[in-house]
């Protein structure tokens, strides 16, 4: 038999007792939870009501629709072209702006502090308003869709370039600035090489990240393919919107699987 000190040590330790700190920020945390379920009109029974009407959703979808095939293939095409081209811009404007924003590069802390402050509020304001934005700014069309995917770009690849340099070995820059190089050669020969695979490894997100937001930003006029799913859905052209959705599934998955590999490669040299 197991003596008494095997199974003591056998059995799973005891929560130990929370202080009474600890005990009111779970209880907060509890009614938190609570509260937003309630706010959010969170209800079970109509979630089980809503099922039929899914089911029929779902049944008058079946079978796709091949009739507009071509032009909706024309739409998928400018979705990705609007991602792809909206990605580069806002990676070409992102790097430069990074390493303003990178603490420890450049000494400048008004020009950190007010690329930080930028790349905040470009990731703070959601992707369909500056669309919308857009949108009232250079009109319907796919070019409104590209500039809104290159702001929420810099904001979202400007953080991560930013934090990869701050994050970059520093004792190569040091040793090239102690023997009279500048600073921004040092930056260019030592820092950004060294965050290289991140930024490549950043980018490919945000491509990805890119083409699901380039769906969205066409139910607001900006172009591509989501155009064409509202108006399938608000006429109740189901089988048309059900073609949209696979087309759109199918895209998102080439991608993803695309950004995957790439960064594999990366990372694996």
């Amino acid at each position: 038999m197991a003596s008494t000190a095997d199974v003591h040590t056998r059995l799973p330790q005891r929560f130990e007792r929370p202080s009474a700190l600890a005990f009111l920020a779970y209880a907060a945390g509890i009614a938190l939870v609570v509260w937003s379920l309630d706010g959010a009109g969170w209800s079970f029974g109509e979630l089980i009501r809503g099922i039929p009407t899914l089911g029929d959703f779902f049944s008058r979808s079946w079978p796709p629709s091949t009739e507009r095939i071509e032009s909706l293939s024309k739409a998928l095409i400018e979705t990705f072209q609007m991602a792809v081209s909206g990605t580069l811009t806002g990676i070409a404007v992102a790097l430069p702006l990074s390493i303003l924003a990178a603490r420890g590069l450049t000494g400048s802390r008004i020009l950190g502090t007010a690329s930080r402050g930028l790349f905040a509020l470009f990731r703070t304001v959601p992707d369909l308003v500056w669309a919308l934005i857009f949108v009232i700014a250079v009109g319907l069309g796919p070019f409104a869709g590209t500039l809104a995917i290159a702001v929420d770009t810099i904001g979202f690849a400007g953080r991560f370039f930013a934090e990869s340099m701050e994050d970059a070995d520093k004792g190569p820059a040091e040793a090239l600035r102690a023997q009279g190089v500048r600073r921004s050669d040092a930056i260019f020969c030592s820092i950004i090489p060294a965050a290289m695979p991140s930024f490549i490894t950043t980018s490919l997100f945000a491509l990805e990240k890119s083409v699901r937001s380039s769906v969205i930003l066409g139910l607001v006029g900006a172009g591509g393919i989501g155009l064409e799913l509202k108006v399938a859905m608000d006429m109740f052209d189901y089988q048309t919107a059900a073609t949209i959705i696979m087309m759109i599934f199918v895209l998102v998955l080439v991608v993803e699987q695309a950004g995957s590999f790439a960064r594999k490669r990366v990372i694996e040299g």
